[in-house]
């Protein structure tokens, strides 16, 4: 194992020096498992006949009570939690994909339901054909929360190579990190192979917060800078973190990408995105079961894009808030979503500063067994929230499917309410039961305005006025067609 403490701004190579262990087979490239982690024996998983290492990640208790719990007794959040699967692999062709399990298969779902996968069982074994790079989560004889996901990536084409001197590089093999500041032109690269373990040191500065009354540490990760790019195939895991101390990646810059990792056992927020400008994430993999384990959550930051990723924490999954600069131009788009608790596309709660132009499309919600709500502006401060869209987006369950809410709660930050203008889901297609839509605005100077429904299919009948609770400060509401 190797270890890096607190190594801020420099450049360094950790691992080896070459490209190993691979197993590389025609349209297929997979790697092994490095030596000391504990692989899955739910599942095996063969791709064109290569054997793939299966991972295990904590996720939200099967029961609901303590999946709540999880969220509320935040001094033992770790304590209440189920097991789910992993595997990852690159592709550039379709292939052929086996999963076994150690007993008969009696059923099999592919998620989500709009790629059209199905499954053909035989005895322990199901396949099928996948034509393009894309999360797979496979549910087998209805074990929904020990489900395997299965994240196929496109093929890697311009990796970077471990002498760059602008490269932070982990090669195959466990390390162990405390803090690494990236700074401009840098890269942080995680080798396919790679488990980075975030851990705290004894003698690392950090402070006490008065909210978990934890100490809080500086973030594992920190990109600070212009033109920053986090990227690779490996894996970023902190289970040895204890709740609520240490963010994984966070981000404060401008022309920053963070794609195709995949981070598990999150302590805090994943991915909070701070005073930034021009900031990708793309095709990044989440699995947190903590509470406060947001997935995205975008602050105070403008021209922002999350793409092609896969989201399932037990706090919010991507999320946009201000406190102290407007948040702008925001796209979430072709992400596929699983909410255990909170919210699954949201904007809120802290809104101190106005939000414009913020866009959620083409996203699958492929389970929300949350008790708050899947689509939701949350807005408990005085910012005007303009002119966002929910649009195309396929929802496979949802207990309270659409918020729109402006009062008083717990995380307002002064005695003035604000407005909610411009609102548009389009082209949304769920099954919501039972189906709850709400609409609120505070007050005759604080309404919730134009907002719009267009296309909108729920339980497999168009939406109507009587599907959804307005009170009297809600202005224009429209149904097409």
């Amino acid at each position: 194992m190797k270890r890096l403490l607190a190594v801020v701004g420099l450049v360094l190579i950790v691992g080896v020096l070459v490209r190993e262990p691979m197993a590389s087979e025609g349209a297929t490239q997979i790697a092994n498992a490095p030596a000391g982690e504990e692989l899955s024996k739910d599942y095996t998983v063969r791709v064109d006949g290569q054997d793939a290492p299966v991972y295990t990640a904590k996720v939200a208790s099967t029961d609901p009570a303590l999946r709540w719990r999880a969220m509320d007794d935040k001094a033992n959040s770790a304590d209440y939690f189920g097991m789910a699967s992993f595997a990852y692999f690159d592709m550039d062709a379709p292939v052929t994909v086996t999963v076994t399990c150690p007993t008969p298969i009696q059923s099999a779902r592919a998620l989500a339901s709009s790629y059209g996968i199905a499954p053909k069982i035989e005895g322990n074994s199901l396949t099928f054909a996948l034509r393009d790079p894309k999360p797979v989560t496979i549910e087998v004889n209805g074990m929904w929360v020990g489900a395997l996901h299965l994240f196929a990536n496109p093929r890697e084409t311009h990796a970077p190579h471990p002498g760059d001197p602008n490269v932070i590089y982990f090669g195959p093999g466990i390390h162990e990190v405390t803090r690494v500041v990236v700074t401009n032109n840098q890269t942080v690269y995680l080798a396919p192979g790679a488990i980075v373990r975030g851990i705290t040191g004894a003698d690392e500065p950090h402070w006490m917060s008065s909210y978990n009354h934890r100490p809080n540490y500086a973030p594992t990760f920190e990109l600070r800078g212009k033109h920053i790019r986090f990227c690779g195939r490996g894996i970023l895991d902190f289970g040895l973190i204890p709740r609520a101390t240490r963010n994984a990646i966070d981000v404060r810059g401008s022309d920053i990408t963070v794609e195709g990792v995949i981070v598990r056992n999150a302590s805090t927020w994943t991915i909070p995105i701070r005073k930034s400008d021009h900031v990708t994430i793309r095709n990044v993999k989440l699995l947190g079961y903590r509470a406060n384990s947001d997935g995205i959550d975008v602050c105070d930051s403008d021209h922002v894009t999350v793409e092609g990723c896969f989201v399932r924490t037990l706090d919010d999954l991507i999320v946009v808030k201000t406190f102290d600069a407007e948040t702008r131009h925001v796209l979430v788009t072709n992400c596929v979503l699983w909410n255990e608790v909170a919210h699954a596309l949201s904007i809120g709660a802290e809104l101190r500063k106005n939000v414009d132009d913020v866009v959620f499309t083409d996203c699958d919600v492929i389970h929300d067994m949350g008790r708050t709500w899947t689509l939701r502006i949350f807005h408990c401060d005085g910012s005007v929230i303009s002119n966002v869209r929910f649009e195309n987006l396929r929802i496979a369950e949802s207990p309270r499917l659409i918020s729109l809410w402006i009062n008083k709660a717990e995380y307002s930050a002064g005695p003035e309410r604000g407005h909610i203008d411009h609102v548009l889901f389009k082209n949304i297609r769920a099954t919501a039961n039972p189906l709850h839509i709400d609409l609120e605005g505070y007050d005759a100077s604080h309404e919730a305005r134009d907002v719009v429904f267009d296309n909108v299919v729920v339980n497999g009948r168009p939406l109507s006025r009587k599907d959804i609770d307005a009170n009297a400060f809600v202005e224009g509401i429209s149904i097409i067609p």
